[in-house]
């Protein structure tokens, strides 16, 4: 028996029992397989048939698909890892973060009532962004999809949204999407998700270690839950070391390690609250020990053999991001505060990671002058010693002027009086009606300026008693700058307090032998 060519009902094997006659044999027939003595019911037949072979071949196929699919899944497993291995699967497992995450808090009342609505994780590597977000997935009811933005484009993404509004339009499935690394998209590209998140084709769940209000659209921040990850504690940490050990099937249970507890803490506090970084360190404590002869064979890992496989701590610290300003603002604020250890630990984070010490100079100076001003004026003087040293010399050694004027600055009495006085004036410059220079206080320095009355009435203060005459210098009623009584500043105030009460009674004009013409 054999079937047209190119019906799609055609058998994949022919038989020559029954000849075959072609279309043009059959005119009412065109299109049609046509079978020289076979009748209607057996012509059903062969069809039927035909569909069931294939739909059968369609299941084999896909079972030794299936097949492949697990052996590859096997193969990846196999080089994963520690740190992936150990991923918690469900939020039982989930430590860390219970601020947000812990019983009744509302992150996990939305995951267990699954009502997840658009959310960013923002925070430090190994904090579990995604692997909270690998929870979801095998939690939530709706179809999960997963990117990584720096793997992809604006038309992958809009394939996504697209069979997003698919699995709406034909069943009502809400579909999560989950982002690693949205902050490597661009504006553009970060646009795009903008519709389908506010119309509710989209839950958003996108991984950032950057802060989102700065990296992100402001459009997609506000349609967005921001859910602040901070570094794991010590304890959760060693939680997960313990875990990583007595688990055998995706841990190190099947060797026989003993991890003391000096070496738990080290890896705990050297990884600075990354826990990926801390089981990378103690699987390459164990696997660097294992005899692959001898499993069996005890693995001591000790305080040596931590310290050796973690290495030097990596400090978490972007020039251009959070932590550059955070620490600045730190180490600035604890000079105003007077906390001398705390000023002297924030210079060294930062001077340790890397910043560029030019740049705590400056702040240096500006310090000085704004939180310190005239209660202790010479810290101006060190602080710009310290600038210029620093400039002269460079890393390493100017961080030692760099400590010296911070821990005088903090240990200074402070004073904001001088910068309270300019930002007060300048405000009234820029806002209030501009003040015209008293006639007397013009410049006389240029021919004519005796006819248009400039310097009129003008009293040289040299020319008096003490230096000083009570004459206008303002036109107005101000007053800018109010000293306080902290360390040097104290004289300051009582000379200001001597003037302004000797300006307003007044003093009887003086007859100084020869007037001086100024």
């Amino acid at each position: 028996m054999r079937f047209c060519a190119g019906h799609p009902s055609s058998p994949p094997v022919s038989s020559p029992r029954i000849p075959y006659l072609t279309d043009h044999a059959a005119p009412g027939f065109i299109g049609k397989p046509v079978l020289a003595g076979v009748s209607q019911g057996e012509t059903a037949y062969n069809r039927r048939f035909a569909r069931v072979s294939a739909f059968w071949g369609r299941l084999a196929r896909r079972a030794v698909a299936d097949l492949f699919d697990e052996k590859n899944r096997r193969n990846r497993g196999a080089v994963e890892p520690l740190a992936v291995r150990m991923r918690p699967r469900t939020l039982h497992e989930f430590v860390g973060q219970q601020h947000f995450m812990g019983e009744g808090k509302l992150l996990r009342r939305m995951l267990q009532a699954d009502r997840l609505t658009s959310a960013v994780f923002y925070g430090p590597p190994g904090t579990g962004k995604t692997t909270l977000a690998h929870i979801i997935a095998d939690t939530t009811r709706a179809a999960f999809e997963e990117l990584h933005a720096a793997a992809v484009g604006v038309k992958e993404v809009r394939d996504v949204l697209q069979a997003a509004r698919h699995r709406v339009e034909d069943g009502g499935r809400r579909t999560v999407l989950f982002i690693d690394e949205l902050h490597r998209f661009n504006r553009a590209q970060q646009d795009v998700l903008l519709n389908d998140v506010e119309n509710g084709v989209i839950t958003l769940i996108g991984a950032t270690t950057e802060n989102p209000f700065f990296a992100i659209n402001s459009p997609l921040v506000s349609r967005s839950q921001i859910f602040q990850f901070e570094p794991l504690s010590t304890e959760d940490i060693l939680s997960l070391l313990r875990r990583a050990l007595s688990d055998s099937q995706r841990g190190l249970g099947r060797f026989s390690v003993e991890l003391t507890d000096e070496a738990g803490h080290h890896l705990a506090q050297a990884a600075d609250g990354d826990a990926r970084r801390a089981l990378t360190a103690l699987e390459v404590a164990v696997l660097s020990q294992a005899d692959s002869e001898q499993p069996d064979r005890p693995i001591m890992v000790d305080l040596v053999v931590a310290a050796e496989s973690i290495q030097r701590k990596a400090l978490q610290y972007d020039p251009t991001g959070d932590a550059h300003y955070d620490c600045i603002s730190a180490f600035i604020k604890s000079i105003r505060g007077g906390d001398p250890d705390a000023v002297v630990y924030w210079l060294a984070r930062m001077l340790e990671a890397g910043e560029d010490p030019r740049f705590i100079a400056r702040r240096l100076v500006i310090t000085a002058a704004e939180d310190i001003g005239n209660a202790a004026p010479f810290g101006l003087v060190l602080a710009q010693a310290a600038a210029d040293a620093t400039i002269m010399v460079g890393m390493p050694e100017c961080q030692l002027p760099l400590a010296q004027a911070a821990i005088y600055l903090a240990c200074s009495p402070k004073s904001n009086a001088s910068a309270l006085a300019i930002w007060s004036a300048a405000k009234d410059v820029r806002d209030g009606q501009t003040l015209p220079v008293p006639r007397h206080l013009r410049d006389t320095h240029y021919a004519g300026a005796a006819r248009m009355g400039a310097g009129d009435g003008y009293r040289y203060p040299h020319d008096y008693p003490g230096g000083v005459v009570a004459q206008e210098y303002l036109g107005v009623d101000k007053q800018y700058y109010v000293p306080t009584d902290h360390g040097q500043e104290v004289r300051l105030r009582e000379y200001v307090e001597r003037f302004r009460k000797f300006r307003a009674e007044g003093c009887p004009p003086a007859s100084p032998a020869q007037p001086t013409a100024r």
